[in-house]
């Protein structure tokens, strides 16, 4: 038996404008619906110009409450249009204490919860770790996780969905996690993109190369289904370079989105497909956990 489930993808670019930047989310949001969509994953803080390129302490007014007016704002969209959300915002938790979050709205406007980013770089032009703490990781002697601790999974209408963001695409623990917690689709909402000062190709074609290869691994290793949404655009010395994507459980990419031009699309999922890739690869089955232990070492010396 299908288990048919539409995924919208919104990749834009975006400007120094907050309240258009969400007017234009929210026009490609409605566009997504009037396609069938029934999950709309945004990209990674669409309210605003990728502000990390700077260290600049007037960027910490841009943040906000989760839940708070934004989520208010996109939860009666989703209500409205009976569609989940998936929207990556900037969070003031408290005075001094920020994180790079994403909120989940469910199709009848509800708040289902928020992940807060785990992976957080510090590298020229993503000056993350100026601006964003870590999410606290979930205690397991808990038995409720706070809002917004640890890796998330989250029970919408039309699919149970785990969350990651960005630099978290490159972690296989955190894709694994949260497979293991139950997700039936990973979605990645991401800022990425070229340095415009590089001028040898190759190392273009192979920075895109690694980030759609790594993820579409996560795919395979985790019989799942993934959704990569990025951003496009220039901005300052990055040229974000789109390319988002649908990979299946067997790492297949059935839709590939241009680098350079904004897009709205609908792509048809069919979670059934996850039993027949885990029962015919069953990597679950053969994990020895018992000789894991390591990995939770820094270096292994």
């Amino acid at each position: 038996m299908n288990r048919n489930v539409s995924i919208g993808l919104v990749q834009m670019s975006c400007t120094s404008d907050i309240e258009k930047n969400l007017e234009k989310a929210i026009a490609n949001i409605r566009i997504a619906a009037q396609q069938g969509a029934q999950i709309v994953c945004l990209q990674e803080l669409f309210k605003s110009l990728y502000f990390c390129d700077v260290e600049d302490h007037a960027n910490f007014s841009l943040a906000e409450a989760i839940p708070g007016p934004t989520t208010e704002i996109l939860g009666a969209v989703a209500a409205e249009l009976g569609v989940v959300i998936i929207a990556s915002l900037f969070e003031k938790r408290t005075h001094g204490l920020y994180h790079n979050t994403t909120a989940v709205l469910d199709a009848d406007g509800s708040y289902l919860g928020k992940y807060r980013k785990m992976h957080i770089p510090d590298d020229p032009g993503y000056y993350e770790k100026f601006y964003f703490t870590p999410g606290d990781a979930s205690n397991p002697t808990q038995t409720e996780t706070a809002d917004g601790d640890g890796y998330r999974v989250f029970e919408t209408k039309f699919a149970k969905i785990g969350v990651l963001i960005c630099w978290d695409q490159w972690y296989p623990e955190a894709a694994r996690i949260t497979s293991l917690m139950g997700a039936e689709i990973l979605f990645y909402p991401t800022a990425i993109g070229w340095d415009t000062e590089e001028t040898n190709p190759i190392t273009n074609d192979e920075q895109y190369g690694a980030w759609q290869t790594i993820q579409r691994g996560h795919a395979v290793a985790n019989g799942v289904f993934v959704v990569a949404v990025n951003r496009v655009g220039r901005e300052a010395n990055q040229e974000f370079w789109g390319g988002s994507f649908v990979a299946n459980p067997h790492g297949r990419l059935l839709y590939l989105a241009p680098h350079r031009e904004e897009v709205v699309h609908t792509q048809e999922i069919d979670l059934a497909q996850i039993d027949h890739y885990r029962t015919t690869w069953p990597y679950f089955r053969d994990r020895r956990v018992d000789s894991y232990h390591p990995i939770t070492k820094r270096f292994i010396d």
